[in-house]
């Protein structure tokens, strides 16, 4: 009875870690954009917003939302894949060309619910941020209007500090999908 018991807290420990490690891969998203080989996904969920980014690349992906101008001001999420551990970076646009990590800058990190994997050549990050995080390095997202979002990937180096190979922005409501 004892080993009974043993195997059942060995499975229960496994199916928490295979959850958690998997993350939002095992999450269905409402919307989907297709852009240069990069992949947005995204569930308005209450007050927050899950979502997916994936790209043909070995390095980093990355994603911002509602800069003014370039990539000044916008809230930036970036993230990478190594040796199966996910690095991600909460980040705010300094400038038309330039961003930096929010806590520096006074801000916070507010991405939870973070996963990712890589496979195939294709680096996948998922994570959730709040809509309003309150947070001054980060601008509220409004679901029910236009969002500007950005998206690039960096060239097959596991690293924030390599420029991005590929960028596009667009701009999306983010409740019905419709771009």
């Amino acid at each position: 009875m004892r080993n009974i018991g043993k195997g059942i807290i060995g499975i229960v420990a496994f199916t928490s870690f295979f959850m958690m490690t998997m993350g939002s891969f095992a999450a269905d998203y409402s919307h989907k954009i297709t852009e240069k080989n990069m992949d947005f996904e995204w569930t308005v969920n209450g007050e927050n917003l899950d979502v997916r980014i994936s790209a043909k690349t070995e390095g980093w992906v990355g994603i911002g939302f509602n800069p003014s101008h370039d990539m000044r001001d916008a809230n930036i999420i970036m993230g990478y894949v190594k040796n199966g551990e996910v690095k991600v970076s909460d980040e705010f646009g300094t400038s038309d060309t330039s961003h930096d990590k929010d806590t520096k800058l006074g801000g916070a990190e507010n991405v939870t619910n973070i996963s990712g994997k890589e496979e195939k050549g294709m680096t996948h990050i998922a994570f959730t941020i709040p809509l309003s995080s309150g947070d001054q390095k980060d601008r509220p997202i409004i679901v029910d209007g236009e969002t500007v979002v950005i998206m690039a990937y960096g060239a097959g180096r596991d690293s924030f500090n390599t420029k991005h190979a590929t960028r596009t922005m667009f701009k999306v409501n983010l409740s019905t999908g419709k771009k």
